[in-house]
Protein backbone atom coordinates (compact mmCIF):
# COMPACT_ATOMS: atom_id res chain seq x y z
CA UNK A 1 0.00 0.00 0.00
CA UNK A 2 1.03 3.62 -0.12
CA UNK A 3 4.39 4.75 -1.46
CA UNK A 4 5.71 1.21 -1.98
CA UNK A 5 2.77 0.24 -4.14
CA UNK A 6 3.06 3.47 -6.15
CA UNK A 7 6.76 2.84 -6.77
CA UNK A 8 6.09 -0.76 -7.81
CA UNK A 9 3.33 0.40 -10.15
CA UNK A 10 5.64 2.95 -11.75
CA UNK A 11 8.42 0.38 -12.20
CA UNK A 12 6.01 -2.11 -13.75
CA UNK A 13 4.69 0.60 -16.11
CA UNK A 14 8.29 0.99 -17.29
CA UNK A 15 8.20 -2.74 -18.12
CA UNK A 16 10.65 -3.59 -15.33
CA UNK A 17 10.67 -6.97 -13.69
CA UNK A 18 9.23 -5.98 -10.33
CA UNK A 19 9.39 -7.94 -7.08
CA UNK A 20 7.03 -6.86 -4.31
CA UNK A 21 8.50 -7.75 -0.93
CA UNK A 22 5.56 -7.98 1.45
CA UNK A 23 4.79 -9.34 4.91
CA UNK A 24 1.21 -10.32 4.09
CA UNK A 25 0.72 -12.94 1.38
CA UNK A 26 -2.91 -11.89 0.88
CA UNK A 27 -2.28 -8.16 0.58
CA UNK A 28 0.86 -8.73 -1.46
CA UNK A 29 -0.85 -11.01 -3.97
CA UNK A 30 -3.74 -8.54 -4.29
CA UNK A 31 -1.21 -5.78 -5.08
CA UNK A 32 0.55 -8.00 -7.63
CA UNK A 33 -2.73 -8.71 -9.43
CA UNK A 34 -3.72 -5.05 -9.37
CA UNK A 35 -0.36 -3.91 -10.75
CA UNK A 36 -0.35 -6.58 -13.47
CA UNK A 37 -3.85 -5.57 -14.53
CA UNK A 38 -3.06 -1.84 -14.51
CA UNK A 39 0.19 -2.15 -16.44
CA UNK A 40 -0.15 -5.25 -18.59
CA UNK A 41 3.24 -6.31 -17.23
CA UNK A 42 3.14 -10.03 -16.33
CA UNK A 43 6.63 -9.78 -14.84
CA UNK A 44 5.45 -8.64 -11.39
CA UNK A 45 5.83 -11.10 -8.55
CA UNK A 46 5.52 -11.43 -4.81
CA UNK A 47 8.22 -12.53 -2.38
CA UNK A 48 7.49 -12.64 1.33
CA UNK A 49 9.64 -10.44 3.54
CA UNK A 50 9.32 -9.25 7.12
CA UNK A 51 12.09 -6.76 7.88
CA UNK A 52 11.48 -7.18 11.61
CA UNK A 53 12.92 -10.69 11.26
CA UNK A 54 16.57 -10.96 10.26
CA UNK A 55 15.94 -14.61 9.36
CA UNK A 56 13.22 -13.48 6.93
CA UNK A 57 15.60 -10.89 5.47
CA UNK A 58 18.25 -13.56 4.92
CA UNK A 59 15.74 -15.95 3.28
CA UNK A 60 14.50 -13.20 0.98
CA UNK A 61 18.01 -12.12 -0.03
CA UNK A 62 19.05 -15.72 -0.73
CA UNK A 63 15.97 -16.26 -2.92
CA UNK A 64 16.57 -13.05 -4.89
CA UNK A 65 20.26 -13.82 -5.39
CA UNK A 66 19.41 -17.36 -6.50
CA UNK A 67 16.58 -16.38 -8.87
CA UNK A 68 17.72 -13.09 -10.38
CA UNK A 69 20.61 -12.47 -12.74
CA UNK A 70 20.91 -8.89 -11.53
CA UNK A 71 19.21 -6.29 -9.38
CA UNK A 72 19.16 -2.75 -10.73
CA UNK A 73 17.02 -0.93 -8.16
CA UNK A 74 16.25 -1.62 -4.51
CA UNK A 75 13.65 0.50 -2.75
CA UNK A 76 13.74 0.09 1.02
CA UNK A 77 10.29 1.34 1.92
CA UNK A 78 9.20 -0.80 4.87
CA UNK A 79 8.62 1.02 8.10
CA UNK A 80 6.49 1.23 11.21
CA UNK A 81 5.81 3.87 13.79
CA UNK A 82 3.84 4.14 17.00
CA UNK A 83 4.05 0.48 17.92
CA UNK A 84 4.24 -0.45 21.58
CA UNK A 85 7.66 -1.56 22.76
CA UNK A 86 8.26 -5.16 21.69
CA UNK A 87 11.20 -7.52 21.33
CA UNK A 88 11.55 -9.73 18.26
CA UNK A 89 12.25 -13.46 18.46
CA UNK A 90 15.88 -12.56 17.79
CA UNK A 91 16.00 -10.36 20.90
CA UNK A 92 15.96 -7.00 19.11
CA UNK A 93 13.62 -4.04 19.56
CA UNK A 94 10.92 -4.43 16.90
CA UNK A 95 10.62 -0.88 15.53
CA UNK A 96 14.39 -0.40 15.27
CA UNK A 97 14.76 -3.79 13.56
CA UNK A 98 11.90 -3.16 11.12
CA UNK A 99 12.98 0.35 10.16
CA UNK A 100 16.78 0.13 10.27
CA UNK A 101 18.44 -3.20 10.95
CA UNK A 102 16.34 -5.25 8.51
CA UNK A 103 16.73 -2.87 5.55
CA UNK A 104 20.44 -2.35 6.34
CA UNK A 105 21.03 -6.12 6.35
CA UNK A 106 19.00 -6.60 3.18
CA UNK A 107 20.93 -3.93 1.31
CA UNK A 108 24.26 -5.40 2.38
CA UNK A 109 23.26 -8.95 1.48
CA UNK A 110 22.17 -7.86 -2.00
CA UNK A 111 25.19 -5.68 -2.79
CA UNK A 112 27.32 -8.55 -4.09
Amino acid sequence: AGIGKCVALDMARRNARTILACRSPERGQAAVQEIRAATGNPNVELQLLDTSSLASVRRFAQAVLRQEKRLDVLVNNAGVTGLPFAITQEGLEQTFTTNYLGPFLLTNLLLG
